[in-house]
């Protein structure tokens, strides 16, 4: 038999960088878990569902703005009343269609001038939207996930703005990151 001494395996010269080697060893084997990529070439399409509705309003005196939110909700502010005469106003609806979890920013176009069938004009501002920028995508394709973006309309006086249907188009651009 032999004897066995009193000296620890532990403090042998050289035992704590041996076994750092190996724990780094073993740890270069196992399999790093992350999100998987994205498929290749990410694919976003958006389709303009509904464009922007203001309905009917009256102008006072001195104008005013009308607002639509992105909820669809409408508000005034100024001499301008809302009128209820059969005609919609509606937030403006665009449909993405991309992978769930892909990253989209929205750049809201510059202010637009809207033309008037009567002659005069007015200037739009874009909203918000109700899904914030940047937002995540979660419906699973060919299903989309649906953005509603608000505006708001500068109304001058009667004269500037005379009555009549005003139009115009707007930008909105839609970024995948």
């Amino acid at each position: 038999m032999r004897a066995v001494s009193g000296k620890n395996i532990f403090h042998r010269p050289g035992f704590k960088k041996g076994l750092y080697l190996i724990l780094c060893l073993f740890c270069l084997q196992l399999p790093a878990l992350a999100q998987e990529p994205p498929p290749r070439p990410i694919a976003i399409y958006v389709n303009p569902a509904q464009g922007l509705i203001f309905g009917a309003f009256f102008q006072g005196a001195s104008g005013g703005t009308v607002i639509i939110y992105p909820d669809g909700s409408r508000s005034v502010t100024g001499s301008i009343v809302q009128a209820n005469l059969g005609y919609p106003f509606s937030s403006a609806v665009f449909e993405v269609e991309a992978n769930p979890g892909t990253l989209v920013s929205i750049m809201n176009g510059p202010n637009v001038t809207l033309s008037g069938s009567n002659g005069g004009t007015l200037t739009l501002q874009i909203g918000t939207s109700s899904t914030g920028s940047p937002f995540i995508t979660t419906a699973t394709p060919p299903a989309r996930t649906q953005v509603r973006i608000g505006g708001t309309l500068i109304v001058g006086s009667p004269l500037a703005n005379p009555v009549g249907n005003y139009s115009g188009t707007f930008n909105v651009t839609f970024i995948q990151e």
